[in-house]
């Protein structure tokens, strides 16, 4: 005996609320569907349907079962599913959204490369450094940095972030070096998109608000103001590596360095993710390791 016979039938039956309906959607005939639900009717011992001549309605017991039922088609369907997009290519269009910086510099070359690939595929990309809410705008997926707050989200880490706070040499010969935290106060700070500066303290995560008299929503012009000697800055590794290695910046109170967040491919929640989404993550996650700034942030 099939244990399934009879669950889409009865389903069917419970979703419209009528046999003729459940027939025509299962492409079978009224007697076959009132002949199935009677059979699993009689496999539970239990009455599922009340049957008048003008309508057909749950049962207790049906109200029950119905909702056990839903979910084991849904999850049928899902693994059907999910083992046809494992054998496929990616097709169709992909929308994916990125830092503007970031974006340029680490994952739309990237993205170019898996194109070449899969000429099949379309792709959007949205550079902003805005969350956008990819549900309701219709995005497949998004690359963010740092530390997550939605979590509702799908979230696979593919590449690690270090922040480091820097100044530049004629900044600290005229203005002293900060050694501690407490330090900080006294500096003037150039100020990016984040009012709140994280540290590390005994362990912990101490959060700093900066103060001073330059702010820009810019990374790279951070970087500028810092490399001019303007103050202090706090940028992600990706900023900063060249000018650490090349001593046009100094890193600062390295003991108390956050600890690393990390970029992240985020997309909305789905049992199984498009093949597009899938390998489009792998394929970053592949390309960002063989970067030499990642391959080289330990010499930092």
């Amino acid at each position: 005996m099939n244990r399934w016979e009879g669950l889409d039938e009865f389903v069917a039956v419970a979703e419209c609320g009528s046999f003729y309906r459940a027939a025509e959607r299962l492409r079978v005939s009224s007697s076959h569907v009132s002949r199935q639900i009677a059979r699993l009717e009689e496999r539970l011992h239990a009455r599922l349907l009340y049957r008048t001549t003008r309508r057909v309605s749950l049962t207790e017991a049906g109200q029950t079962f119905f909702a056990h039922c839903q979910r084991l088609i849904e999850e049928r369907e899902a693994a059907f599913n999910a083992l046809g997009e494992l054998q496929s290519t990616p097709t169709g269009l992909l929308r994916m959204t990125a830092a503007v910086t970031y974006g340029e510099r680490f994952i739309v070359p990237l993205v170019n490369a898996f194109m070449a690939q899969h000429p099949q595929l379309r792709v959007e990309i949205e550079l902003t450094n805005r969350n956008l809410d990819l549900v309701q705008e219709g995005f497949d997926l998004a690359i963010r940095l740092g530390r997550l707050s939605d979590s509702s989200l799908i979230a696979s880490r593919i590449a690690p972030r270090a922040m480091y706070l820097c100044a530049a040499p004629a900044y600290l010969e005229r203005y002293g070096r900060p050694h501690t935290l407490s330090e900080l106060a006294r500096h003037n700070c150039l100020i990016g998109t984040s009012d709140t500066w994280m540290f590390q303290l005994d362990g912990r995560e101490h959060p700093f608000r900066p103060s001073g008299n330059w702010r820009c929503n810019s990374g790279e012009a951070v970087l500028d103001a810092a490399l001019r000697g303007f103050g202090l800055c706090q940028l992600p590794d990706y900023y900063v590596q060249e000018p650490l290695r090349r001593g046009a910046l100094v890193s600062l109170l390295e003991g108390n360095q956050p600890p690393n967040t990390a970029v992240w491919a985020v997309y909305p929640q789905r049992r199984y993710p498009l093949p597009k989404v899938r390998l489009l993550i792998e394929a970053l996650k592949e390309g960002l390791a063989a970067r030499p700034e990642y391959q080289q942030q330990t010499s930092l």
